[in-house]
């Protein structure tokens, strides 16, 4: 069953190593996917609020039919109790996906 996560990091401990060599990465624009149907994974309760998902502070194990929407908060540390983002910072998007192995 295929599962869209998203959350505010990325950790390799997200993949099992025999799926390492699947994973890929590609810059996307946060605005064109609706956030409120991804499953949140967001621990940071201030980065929650910027996208308005839930926060939710879990680890996953990715598998390889699941897909995850990163937004990674670039411009430096949020001030506490952000709903938006201040001048000169912004969520850059990452889509996590795994792609199909060869069969030999």
């Amino acid at each position: 069953m295929s599962v869209g996560y998203i959350g505010n990091a990325f950790s390799l401990q997200m993949v099992a190593p025999e799926h390492l060599d699947r994973v890929r990465f590609e810059a996307v624009d946060l605005a064109e996917y609706p956030l409120g149907e991804f499953h949140s994974i967001v621990g940071h309760a201030d980065i929650a609020a910027v996208l308005g998902v839930g926060m939710n502070r879990a680890s996953v194990m990715l598998n390889p039919e699941d897909t995850m929407l990163v937004a990674q908060l670039v411009g430096g540390r949020l001030p506490e109790g952000s709903k938006t983002l201040p001048e000169g910072f912004r969520l850059q998007g990452v889509l996590v996906y795994f792609t199909r192995r060869n069969k030999c």
